[in-house]
């Protein structure tokens, strides 16, 4: 049976709700960061190297990272996740696929990084010169690659309610995540109300919601 190898607080939750959408059998085995590191247990390195979740396994296979999971279980388990081959919609669902990871989530993750940076503690004699570093990260790179990122995202999101057409399809899976993650940091300005009315769809949604009882905690539903 297929398995979801489940960690707490991750992208692991966005396939946890594709799973109840294709309503098929599985199986969810849990993990909990650790509380000091935030970094996933040694337990997953016994199924992968890089000991990260989300992880799937299905009748011998071990796959990894979202997208190449959301794309396997579409293709195998729920075709009409994914729009007609050679449509418009079916190349903006490839868009968004990796839209999501190759190109939102790597700033946010700056930030996070430099949040860290700022605010951890140092000698005193190094925090000025590590704070005015990172202030000049987030002002020159950071901070404006989100801001694109998001205002490129509200506008696709004016004259739609899904990303690859008129109905949810593997890529509002993959997008779920940092658009989730961007809200609940405040990254969404009020004035982006088609990102913030597009979450609380996903997040209205019966299977979505089943997916938040089934697994452990998630800090980034609303």
């Amino acid at each position: 049976m297929l398995q979801l190898h489940h960690l707490n607080n991750s992208r692991s939750q966005r396939v946890l709700w594709l799973l109840e959408e294709l309503q098929i059998p599985y199986e969810l085995q849990t993990y909990q960061r650790d509380a000091k590191t935030m970094l996933a247990p040694p337990a997953l390195k016994a199924l992968h190297p890089l000991g990260k979740s989300p992880l799937v396994t299905d009748d011998g296979l071990i796959l990894a990272e979202s997208g190449a999971i959301i794309q396997y279980l579409c293709e195998q388990y729920g075709p009409q996740w994914i729009p007609a081959r050679g449509t418009e919609e079916y190349w903006h669902y490839h868009y968004w696929l990796h839209f999501a990871e190759g190109s939102l989530m790597p700033p946010m993750l700056l930030k996070l990084v430099m949040d860290k940076i700022r605010t951890n503690p140092m000698p005193f004699f190094i925090r000025p010169i590590a704070r005015g570093i990172a202030d000049k990260v987030m002002k020159a790179f950071v901070s404006p690659n989100i801001q694109n990122n998001l205002a490129f995202i509200e506008q696709s999101l004016a004259d739609r309610q899904w990303f690859a057409g008129d109905r949810p399809s593997g890529a509002d899976i993959q997008m779920s995540f940092p658009l989730e993650a961007a809200v609940s940091r405040g990254l969404v300005p009020e004035s982006q109300q088609n990102i913030r009315a597009y979450v609380k769809r996903i997040q209205s949604r019966p299977a979505y919601q089943r997916a938040l009882k089934t697994g452990p905690e998630y800090a980034y539903a609303l």
